[in-house]
């Protein structure tokens, strides 16, 4: 089952006990959350193969700013929306990228969600994220961010749903211009912020639980901007809706909830390469070894296309195998 409908489904509130004073009290999470999910008419769901191009394109070099290039293409697609991947792909990737994403157990093998509610321009926005972790375990994060892509360098982001309240900046390192750290704002959703700051923590075991709870939404960001990106390019990325009419019927009649409907995400096609004899004619003197070109976002202007990875040169010249050199 899609971590959407395990969301959409979900009637259990989340409920803590204070271990000295025994007051119990409900925090929001994933069962409050449900109708908005459901309400959302885009949906969006990625194949494995999309969720490592988006995390390579997030992670590349170890920082989350490979879109600041690209920040004035960026917009949220619709202004109620979905997006889940598997997590261990996902999970894959940020180690491979020098992150740290959780332990690497069978806890954390499951999907992750993301749910976005934006302006109409899809500038200005406000998103959780969502996981599970086990066969039954769904929850939201304790945190929220909201973002403004329009927000000029030295200037604060203006919260989307105009809630005061303290908001802390996380920044990935790297290029001056880091995009999440200029145009998005975490902050503990209202609940948790009230529960939390009436814990008598100590400052210290007070940033660790933050460096916690932010950790579970924070290296999410990337990987949603590059997928916007991927949207925006000329010809986008494959697309297949998923319709469940005969399944629904069958599951109603049985007393169970229906599935939401949503679109499949792939990644484009990779190109067949010519194995048959090269024009001569287009061919020079210093014609490339034939080598591996991985795929990259290329702008012209205000357009984005996603130039798919492809073999390019002669292998009369030459073959290139590996750009990797180990010293020893």
């Amino acid at each position: 089952m899609n971590l959407i409908d395990s969301v959409a489904q979900c009637r259990t509130p989340f409920m803590v006990c204070d271990r000295v004073s025994g007051k119990v009290t409900a925090l929001n999470n994933t069962a409050d959350c449900a109708e908005l999910v459901t309400q959302c008419p885009l949906r969006y769901v990625l194949t494995d193969e999309v969720t490592l191009l988006c995390a390579d394109l997030a992670y590349s070099n170890g920082t989350g700013t490979g879109t600041a290039a690209c920040a004035d293409l960026l917009r949220a697609p619709a202004e109620k929306l979905w997006v889940e991947w598997c997590q261990e792909p996902w999970q894959r990737a940020v180690r491979q990228h020098g992150f740290t994403g959780g332990p690497a157990d069978s806890r954390w093998v499951g999907r992750r969600g993301t749910w976005v509610r934006s302006s109409p321009d899809g500038r200005r926005g406000l998103l959780r994220t969502f996981w599970r972790s086990g066969a039954d375990d769904v929850l939201a994060s304790s945190v929220e961010a909201y973002f403004d892509f329009d927000t000029a360098a030295g200037e604060e982001p203006e919260p989307f749903d105009g809630a005061e309240g303290a908001a802390a900046r996380v920044e990935y390192g790297g290029p001056a211009d880091d995009i999440v750290g200029r145009c998005f704002r975490f902050r503990y959703e209202r609940s948790w912020s009230r529960y939390y700051g009436g814990a008598q923590l100590s400052g210290e075991e007070r940033f660790a639980v933050w460096q916690h709870a932010v950790g579970t939404i924070a290296l999410d960001v990337p990987v949603l901007l590059a997928f916007f990106l991927l949207l925006a390019t000329r010809t986008g990325l494959p697309q297949r809706a998923q319709t469940f009419e005969h399944l629904n019927r069958r599951r109603l009649r049985s007393g169970q909830a229906p599935l939401l409907e949503h679109i499949e995400v792939r990644v484009p096609m990779l190109p067949q390469h010519p194995h048959g004899p090269r024009d001569e004619s287009r061919a020079t003197r210093m014609s490339p070894r034939l080598h591996h070109v991985r795929g990259h976002l290329v702008r012209r202007g205000g357009q984005l296309f996603w130039r798919v990875p492809h073999l390019r040169g002669s292998a009369r010249h030459g073959t290139v195998r590996t750009r990797t050199v180990t010293w020893s």
